[in-house]
């Protein structure tokens, strides 16, 4: 059997109608498949999401019920479903602490979007959609044109051909304590 470096490691994972399904999926089953136990968490619990290439998604837990103590970290898959998830206080002061904490905070392209609402990317270095480097930089964030960018807590990455080295980035901050 693999080795599980995030055996009782527990992850939370926002969805919403038109997620990208890659963006979300692949990083939750590398997450699952390394020990971790991820939630996902949407605007009500039981609810099932489509995302935007058709697959479905049933969340397990109501953002409203979340406290980023309960996590080692956040995903923020992208997808049209960020633009309507960064409208909500509850997502925005989840990520603010996940920050507080120097928890992980994971956006992949236009996950980024969470973050940016969290104004948590002040000076740290990102990359993103590049439909969004606009919003990424006038948010304070360091824009780099890479597959993935880790600065610290963060990891982040533009696209779905990226999400091999997104999940590295991931591994590597919850492996790193």
């Amino acid at each position: 059997m693999a080795a599980r470096p995030l055996e009782n490691q527990r992850i939370l994972c926002f969805v919403g109608d038109i997620y990208e399904d890659l963006e979300l999926w692949y990083p939750k089953l590398r997450m699952e498949e390394a020990g971790a136990k991820v939630t996902l968490a949407g605007q009500e619990a039981g609810t099932k999401y489509e995302g935007k290439n058709g697959y479905p998604c049933v969340s397990d837990a109501a953002i409203a019920d979340m406290k980023a103590e309960d996590f080692a970290g956040v995903l923020c898959p992208g997808g049209f479903m960020p633009d309507k998830l960064r409208r909500d206080p509850k997502v925005l002061e989840l990520i603010r602490e996940f920050d507080r904490q120097k928890k992980l905070i994971a956006a992949i392209c236009h996950g980024g979007w969470m973050p940016i609402s969290a104004k948590v990317y002040r000076g740290v270095r990102v990359t993103g959609s590049p439909g969004i480097k606009d919003d990424l930089e006038n948010a304070g964030a360091i824009w780099e044109d890479k597959s993935v960018v880790v600065d610290r807590h963060f990891v982040s990455s533009r696209k779905p051909d990226d999400l091999p080295d997104f999940a590295v980035g991931m591994l590597q901050v919850l492996t790193a304590k």
